[in-house]
Order: C-alpha cells, then sequence, then structure tokens
C-alpha cells in the first residue's frame, strides 16, 4: 500500500511561488508514476503533472505548461511541484498521485491513479 503525503501548500500573491513536495512511503517507488492533480471549488479534479520513475516521461496540463516544473528524488522517495508566475486561477487543493507501472507509462486521467494524499490548499490571492 502506497501512502503519500504533500506539504508546502499556502497563500501567496498573484506573480509569487511555491513548492510543493510530495513524501511516498510503501509500494516500489520504482515502479511508480507520480503525479499532481488539483481541484478548485465546484470543479472536477484538474490534471496538473506527471513524471516516472526515470524522468523520460513527463507530462504537464496545458493550464500549468511553462509556469509549473515537476520533478522526484527516487533517493528521498519524494516528488516536487514548482510552481511560478502563479495566477488566481491556479487556487485549488493540490493531490499527489501516484501509480504503479513497470513500463512507466504515464497517465493524465485521474480515474488510472490508485493512491492519492490528501491534499494541500494553495491560495493566490489577487
Amino acid at each position: 500500500q502506497v501512502q503519500l503525503e504533500e506539504s508546502g501548500g499556502g497563500l501567496v500573491q498573484t506573480g509569487g511561488s511555491l513548492r510543493l513536495s510530495c513524501a511516498a512511503s510503501g509500494g516500489t517507488f520504482s515502479s511508480l508514476v507520480l503525479g499532481w492533480f488539483r481541484q478548485a471549488p465546484g470543479q472536477d479534479r484538474e490534471f496538473v503533472a506527471a513524471l516516472n520513475w526515470s524522468g523520460e516521461n513527463l507530462y504537464y496540463g496545458d493550464s500549468v505548461k511553462g509556469r509549473f516544473t515537476m520533478s522526484r528524488d527516487n533517493a528521498k522517495n519524494s516528488a516536487y511541484l514548482q510552481m511560478n508566475s502563479l495566477k488566481p486561477e491556479d487556487t485549488a487543493v493540490y493531490y499527489c498521485v501516484a501509480r504503479q507501472s513497470r513500463s512507466g507509462r504515464v497517465a493524465m486521467t485521474k480515474e488510472l491513479y490508485d493512491y492519492w494524499g490528501q491534499g494541500t490548499q494553495v491560495t493566490v490571492s489577487s
């Protein structure tokens, strides 16, 4: 059983930056695809980014391309989301997600992720 714990959320002004962290435990980390989704009030969960173990498969949602950067540190069983040039529309609860995949296939569909963290709130003020 994989457990995920996010940290790093908070309140930031428009144009500011935040860095989210996700610590994973359990499972086989080398076969884990890690990712981030977000959910704003009244909206469906939206794909943000996902990355396989080797780092060769990395995808971003259209709304965050060029502003957000996902990375992972396999030695620390952790993943990160560096968020720059934040906008009010980035306000949401951000969830770290994981799925087991020996092939390293990255998915952008929330139903394909088996493990979810509790979420961390990111609020961008205008």
